[in-house]
């Protein structure tokens, strides 16, 4: 199968870059799979969305990813994120507490972003939200 190169970044470091067959995520215009040979385009990624890279090796990498945007090009994916964290990073307890304290801060603006990246990172990590 054809594969294209695939860089995630968050602000406060690289978090994975690599040959991919495949690359999953949800933009603000809906969920988004790429392929190599897709066309080129810019879409920015939802709020708390959870981005999902079939390696090369079969492997699928799983990331909660907060903000930013994907770009695909001929040269392959570049998704930049302002927080991205890798599923085997996340501390599923400390999410749970993160989605409480936000629930219970009602319609706040702070409060439902808080969420969403709560809800993200407890997906990412395969736990119900």
């Amino acid at each position: 199968m054809a594969t294209l190169q695939v860089e995630l970044v968050a602000v406060e470091r690289m978090i994975w870059s690599g040959e991919a067959t495949r690359v999953i995520a949800r933009t603000t215009e809906g969920e988004l799979g790429v392929l190599a040979g897709h066309a080129p385009l810019l879409g920015e990624l939802a709020p708390g969305g959870v981005v999902r890279i079939q390696q090369e090796s079969g492997e699928e990498l799983v990331v909660a990813a907060h903000g930013g945007f994907l770009s695909v090009t001929g040269q392959g994916v570049s998704i930049l994120a302002e927080t991205a964290e890798l599923a085997d990073e996340i501390d599923v307890e400390r999410a749970r507490e993160a989605l409480r304290r936000a629930q219970q801060a009602g319609d706040d603006p702070e409060a439902v972003a808080a969420g969403r990246r709560a809800q993200s990172r407890l997906r990412a990590a395969g736990q119900d939200a």
